[in-house]
């Protein structure tokens, strides 16, 4: 599976994912800190890539409609620090959570994984 990490993600996330062979770039890698969410998410969706981030604006499937790209996990944490973001990593990527994740939206805390697709159309 391919990942890409959000400027705002710790460099301990991308060595966990790449110790659990997934495939891990980094927006710092590709030059693209500050850029826009709309174009970071762009980029990731070219690649094929989940985009996992802090970023809590990515949550909004308006502005982000589900099936508009790979899939997104929105870390929403009390704290950012990889203290705090370690457990909650790796009950998602032990879960295999991320493999069902296909072009849906995770928002992860510290207790609970919340999973949405785009649901049938009544």
């Amino acid at each position: 599976m391919n990942i890409k990490l959000d400027e705002n993600m710790p460099t301990a996330l991308a060595e966990m994912l790449l110790s659990e062979g997934y495939n891990v770039s980094t927006v710092s890698e590709e030059n693209l800190s500050g850029a826009s969410d709309a174009l970071l998410l762009e980029k990731a969706t070219e690649e094929n890539r989940l985009l996992i981030t802090f970023d809590v604006d990515f949550g909004n499937i308006r502005t982000f409609p589900f099936g508009s790209h790979a899939g997104i996990v929105v870390f929403r944490l009390r704290d950012q620090r990889w203290a705090v973001l370690k457990e909650p990593a790796k009950r998602l990527v032990t879960s295999g959570l991320l493999e069902r994740l296909q072009r849906g939206l995770a928002v992860v805390d510290e207790n609970r994984v919340r999973l949405r697709f785009k649901g049938p159309k009544k």
